[in-house]
C-alpha cells in the first residue's frame, strides 16, 4: 500500500502536521498553565506587599471581639486585588496555632482539611512567615501568610484550583483538533497535488524506460518543465538517443562480424569448457565434411581430441596456441587451437585453414627448382663440354665438326635464354610491371604467321598441319607480340607432344564481338584429373616427358596470364577420339571493352 509515491507524500505531511499541531497545542498548553501559575503568585506578593493592606490585616479595631471576621471583612475589601472570585479563587481565614478554618468567602468542602494537602500551609503553621512555593505536582496554587492581629495569630490561605485554567486549556485543546482537522484536510488535498506534479512526470520517465527496456525507442518523453524533473526527462531523452545509436551500431557491427563468420573461406568451431560446440561456420563443416549442430552431439573429443586435448588446450597462456594438421578428402587442413576470454571462464577456439594449394604450391615450387636447375645445368654442361672439346683441339678438328660444335653451343645458349626468358616473364606479371601495349592488328595475319613459323618443325616430325580460317576476319586491338607468344606456345606444345606422324589442326573465325582460334591435334592429350590444373604454374603432367621436350610448366600458365591481362579466354575443349583441344578467345574492341 505503501510502495506508491502519492500515499508517500500523503503520509508524510499528515505526520508532518499532526506532529507540528502536536508540539504547538503542548507549548500553548504548557504556557497557559504556567502563565496563570506565574500570575497567581505574582499577584499574591503584590497584593500582600501593600503597607496599607498589610496594617489593616495587622491593626485590631478598638473593642474588637471577632478579628477572624474583621480579617475576612478587610480580605473582601480587597478582592479585586487578590483577584478572589469564590469560583475557581477563594481565600480562607484559619487559626494560627492549629490551621482550622474561622471564616473565608467559602467553607473547605466537606472532609477536607485544609492543612493536610498544603505544604504552603504547614510550612506556616511550622513557624513560617509565608509560604507560597510552587508545587508542580499539586492540581491546585496556593499561598499562606500568617498574620499578627493583635495577640492573636491568624493566617490566611488563599487557595486557586485552576479551573479557569483548565477551561481555557480545554478551549486551546478544541481548538487545535479543530485546526489539525482542517490541516490534515489541508495536507491530503495539497499532498495530492504535489504529488501529482512530481509523480506525472516521473509515470512518464518509468513508461519511456519501460519501451526502451522493450527496444522501443521511437516515442521521446515531452519535456513540461524546466525544473530538475524537466532537466532529467531531457537527459532521458538524450540517453535513449544515445543508447539506440550505440545499439544500432552494435547491431550493425554483430552483422557485420556474423556475415564474416558466417562467409569467411577459414573454418571456425568454438566450444565451451566442457567440450561442447557454442558456435561454428559452414566452412569449417565443409572442410571437414560433416555437420557441427550447435549442442548436437559432436564435441571436441568427437572433432579434434587427437590434435590435443581439450584441458591442454585451456592451459595455453594467451596469446599461445598449438596446431596440428589433417588431411581429409585429399584436402590438407592445417588446425590453430587457442583458448579465449580465459578470464571469464571462456571455451576454446579451433580455426581451420585449407593450406591444399599452399602445399601444392610450396611442392611445385620445391619442383621448379629442381627443374630449372636441371634444365640449366643440362645445357651448361653441353655447352662446356663442347667448348672444352673446341679449346683443346684447337686447329686439329675439321672444319664441319667445328661447325657442328658451335652449333650445339648456340642451341643451347637459346635453350637457356628461353627458360631466362620465360622465369623474367612470370616476374614481371607477379609484379605488375608488365604493361600491354595495345594496338590494332590483324588476327588473321597473326594466325597465318604462327602457322608459317611452325611449319617447318611440324614437317621435321612427320606432321600434317591443316589451317581453316574463316574469310573477313576483323583487325583486333591487344599486344600482338603477347598474343603471337599464346598462339606460338599452344602451336608448339602440339607438335611436340604429338607423336611424330601425327595431325595438327589450326583453325579461326569470329563469333559477335569475339574472334578465337583452336589448336587441336592427336597426340597423347591430357588425362582428365590433370585438366582442372594444366594451367597452373610449374605444374606439368608427366615430367619425365617434360624434361626430355625443354619444358619448365610455365608456357601455358604464362599464356593464361597474358590472356586473362587482354580479358579473353584460354581452356581444353572437351571433344571424342584421342589428342587435345586448345580454343583461345579474345574481344575484338580490346580488354577494355570486355562485357559491353
Amino acid at each position: 500500500m505503501f510502495r506508491s509515491l502519492h500515499m508517500k507524500l500523503m503520509l508524510i505531511m499528515t505526520l508532518l502536521i499532526v506532529s507540528l499541531m502536536t508540539v504547538v497545542g503542548a507549548f500553548l498548553i504548557n504556557s497557559v498553565a504556567n502563565y496563570y501559575t506565574q500570575d497567581f503568585y505574582q499577584q499574591m506578593a503584590e497584593a500582600f506587599s501593600n503597607e496599607s493592606f498589610w496594617n489593616d490585616l495587622e491593626t485590631p479595631a478598638e473593642g474588637e471581639e471577632d478579628g477572624a471576621a474583621s480579617i475576612a471583612h478587610i480580605l473582601d475589601t480587597y478582592n479585586s486585588a487578590l483577584g478572589v472570585d469564590n469560583r475557581s479563587r477563594k481565600y480562607y481565614v484559619l487559626d494560627g496555632t492549629d490551621g482550622h478554618w474561622l471564616t473565608g468567602s467559602d467553607e473547605p468542602a466537606a472532609g477536607q482539611e485544609l492543612k493536610e494537602d498544603s505544604r504552603n500551609l504547614m510550612q506556616v503553621l511550622a513557624g513560617a512567615e509565608v509560604g507560597d512555593d510552587n508545587d508542580p505536582a499539586a492540581p491546585y496554587m496556593d499561598v499562606a501568610v500568617a498574620v499578627q492581629r493583635g495577640e492573636s495569630r491568624y493566617i490566611v490561605y488563599v487557595r486557586d484550583d485552576g479551573t479557569n485554567a483548565s477551561a481555557l486549556n480545554s478551549e486551546l485543546i478544541t481548538l487545535i483538533l479543530e485546526a489539525l482537522i482542517f490541516g490534515l484536510i489541508i495536507s491530503v488535498l495539497l499532498s495530492f497535488l504535489l504529488s501529482k506534479t512530481l509523480i506525472t512526470p516521473i509515470e512518464r520517465l518509468t513508461e519511456g524506460a519501460e519501451r526502451v527496456a522493450d527496444g522501443d525507442f521511437s516515442k521521446k518523453i515531452e519535456v513540461t518543465s524546466r525544473d530538475e524533473i524537466g532537466v532529467l526527462t531531457g537527459t532521458f531523452n538524450d540517453m535513449a538517443r544515445q543508447l539506440k545509436q550505440t545499439l544500432e551500431e552494435v547491431e550493425n557491427e554483430r552483422t557485420k562480424l556474423g556475415t564474416l563468420f558466417l562467409h569467411m573461406t577459414d573454418g571456425v568451431v568454438a566450444f565451451s569448457r566442457d567440450g561442447t560446440v557454442i558456435q561454428s561456420n559452414p566452412a569449417a563443416e565443409e572442410m571437414l565434411g560433416r555437420a557441427i549442430p550447435i549442442g548436437g552431439a559432436e564435441n571436441y573429443d568427437t572433432l579434434f581430441s587427437d590434435i590435443a586435448p581439450l584441458q591442454g588446450v585451456l592451459a595455453v597462456e594467451q596469446p599461445g596456441y598449438l596446431d596440428g594438421e589433417r588431411e581429409v578428402a585429399g584436402r590438407r587442413l592445417e588446425l590453430l587451437l587457442t583458448p579465449f576470454d580465459q578470464e571469464r571462464l571462456g571455451g576454446v577456439l579451433v580455426v581451420i585453414h585449407d593450406v591444399t594449394a599452399q602445399r601444392r604450391t610450396e611442392e611445385m615450387r620445391r619442383e621448379f627448382v629442381a627443374n630449372v636447375s636441371h634444365e640449366l645445368r643440362t645445357p651448361l654442361t653441353n655447352i662446356r663440354s663442347y667448348a672444352e672439346t673446341l679449346v683443346d683441339n684447337a686447329g686439329q678438328l675439321p672444319g664441319e665438326t667445328e661447325k657442328n660444335f658451335l652449333g650445339v653451343i648456340l642451341n643451347e645458349s637459346d635453350r637457356m635464354t628461353h627458360i631466362v626468358q620465360d622465369l623474367l616473364t612470370l616476374s614481371r606479371f607477379d609484379s605488375g610491371r608488365s604493361e600491354l601495349k595495345l594496338a590494332p592488328f590483324s588476327f588473321e595475319r597473326a594466325v597465318h604467321d604462327v602457322y608459317s613459323a611452325n611449319l617447318m618443325e611440324a614437317r621435321r616430325h612427320g606432321h600434317r598441319v591443316d589451317l581453316a580460317v574463316e574469310d573477313g576476319l576483323p583487325r583486333i586491338v591487344g599486344d600482338r607480340e603477347r598474343i603471337v607468344q599464346v598462339m606460338m606456345n599452344v602451336v608448339s606444345n602440339s607438335i611436340k607432344y604429338t607423336p611424330d606422324g601425327g595431325r595438327i589442326r589450326i583453325s579461326a573465325g569470329r563469333r559477335g564481338k569475339k574472334v578465337w582460334m583452336e589448336v587441336a591435334d592427336n597426340g597423347i592429350g591430357i588425362p582428365k584429373e590433370d585438366r582442372g590444373r594444366i594451367f597452373e604454374r610449374f605444374y606439368r603432367v608427366d615430367k619425365a616427358r617434360s624434361r626430355e621436350s625443354g619444358g619448365t610448366g610455365l608456357g601455358l600458365s604464362i599464356a593464361k596470364e597474358i590472356v586473362d591481362r587482354h580479358d579473353g579466354t584460354i581452356e581444353l575443349v572437351d571433344r571424342p577420339g584421342p589428342g587435345l583441344t586448345v580454343r583461345i578467345t579474345l574481344w575484338v574492341e580490346g580488354p577494355d571493352h570486355a562485357g559491353e
